[in-house]
């Protein structure tokens, strides 16, 4: 059956923006809560005596065991279930547990908190990236959902410049309350206002349908392996660069934070717009462009960092942070857009959320913790630019999924 007749686009254009705008808020809300602990890593250090490998566990492997565990489980009832039901819940329940990070009194108590905001996020992407394919037409797919990713750089931004002003200013307790309760204001307007986009009324395929269609078609494969291993590099660096920031530098939170921040922000979101609309055009006339585009930005990203981590004076580094920045994140509203195109319309819950399963297993749980390990052996500088070369490797898989994309989307 063809994707035209499994689902329809609602006529009524001021709906469908504003889900798409409430959508971008809460993931951006969500970012300000997963990524608020880096900035406010140096104080949890001081106060609390931690390693720089505890600091990687508490931004990486603790929020992503239970955000990967239970994400495939929450997506398959998404494919059955009121996904509007399922991302106020999610905010809800992760808005609180970050609140709950401000209470806690030591390492332990705050990396069950970190696993609690975990599974409250584990909800959000696939039920709202599925609700959002299902609301637009094909042809425009990878742009919209590279407007739902400026929901990264949003909350990034407000994440670290604000937190890092509530931490110099009041410390890191109330700097987690504040950041944690506008989570639930925003689930309650989610509850209220957003309606489901009509689809199938058949049951959704088995997860092992879904599993099997994708490893049948080779490029899906290679586009998760390649995502993987980008985000490696980009949770492992963006989680230590405030931290790089006060030691090599000087700088104090607040600096670290915004200036971070302000790197994160813009030209994250050009890089994320650039990917998914140049991705929809270059992709109207070859589909191996949802591949190649994600590989030339990530062959780009790679010599940039590590060009920027040599530098000596701290606005060298910021300049060239900036214009890595926006190469950084172009891949990835082509990678969901290339999974979307490749699965039916009742898979792509079940689909974003393997694909952010192997995001934030490998490249979360794994990204912060290996550069915290690096930075203690090593330094700093040296695991960072260590980090960087994982955009290579993932450049590789990209490349090679290039090959068969376009016989792939044929099938």
């Amino acid at each position: 059956m063809s994707e035209a007749a499994t689902v329809q686009t609602p006529r009524d254009g001021s709906k469908a923006a504003w889900t798409l705008g409430l959508l971008v808020a809460i993931y951006a809300c969500n970012f300000v809560d997963r990524s608020i602990v880096s900035v406010l890593g140096q104080a949890l250090k001081k106060d609390l005596g931690l390693s720089d490998l505890q600091l990687g566990l508490l931004g990486g492997l603790s929020f992503a065991v239970f955000y990967t565990g239970l994400g495939l489980p929450i997506a398959r009832l998404a494919e059955r279930r009121s996904r509007v039901g399922i991302i106020a819940l999610s905010s809800a329940a992760w808005s609180v547990m970050t609140a709950l990070c401000g209470l806690t009194q030591n390492f332990g108590q705050l990396l069950l908190a970190r696993m609690g905001v975990g599974v409250g996020e584990a909800g959000l992407s696939p039920a709202a990236q599925a609700l959002i394919s299902d609301t637009v037409p094909p042809e425009r797919r990878a742009s919209a959902l590279a407007v739902y990713s400026l929901g990264i750089p949003t909350g990034t931004l407000i994440g670290l410049a604000g937190g890092g002003w509530l931490v110099q200013s009041l410390g890191w307790r109330l700097a987690f309350l504040a950041v944690g309760l506008p989570g639930l204001l925003l689930a309650l307007l989610a509850a209220l206002t957003l309606k489901e986009a009509p689809c199938a009324a058949a049951a959704p395929p088995p997860i092992t349908a879904v599993l099997a269609r994708l490893r049948a078609r080779s490029s899906g494969i290679h586009a998760i392996a390649g995502a993987s291993l980008a985000s490696v590099a980009g949770y492992g660096i963006s989680y230590f660069v405030p931290a790089w920031f006060n030691r090599t530098f000087g700088f104090d939170y607040a600096q670290a934070g915004l200036v971070t921040g302000l790197i994160s922000s813009l030209p994250a979101a050009i890089s994320l717009m650039a990917g998914g609309m140049i991705a929809d055009r270059w992709g109207a006339r070859n589909k191996s462009a949802f591949a190649l585009a994600p590989a030339a930005a990530l062959i780009t990203t790679a010599p940039l960092y590590l060009l920027a981590f040599a530098q000596g004076d701290w606005r060298a580094a910021t300049a060239l942070l900036t214009v890595t920045a926006l190469f950084q994140y172009a891949y990835l509203p082509p990678t969901l857009a290339l999974l979307h195109h490749l699965v039916e319309p009742r898979m792509r819950a079940t689909a974003t959320a393997i694909l952010f399963f192997c995001i934030n297993l490998i490249g979360l749980g794994v990204g912060p913790a290996l550069a915290g390990w690096l930075s203690d052996r090593f330094g700093l500088t040296a695991a960072l630019s260590g980090c960087a070369l994982f955009y290579l490797w993932a450049a590789g898989h990209f490349l090679l999924g290039s090959r068969t994309l376009a016989r792939d989307l044929a099938d």
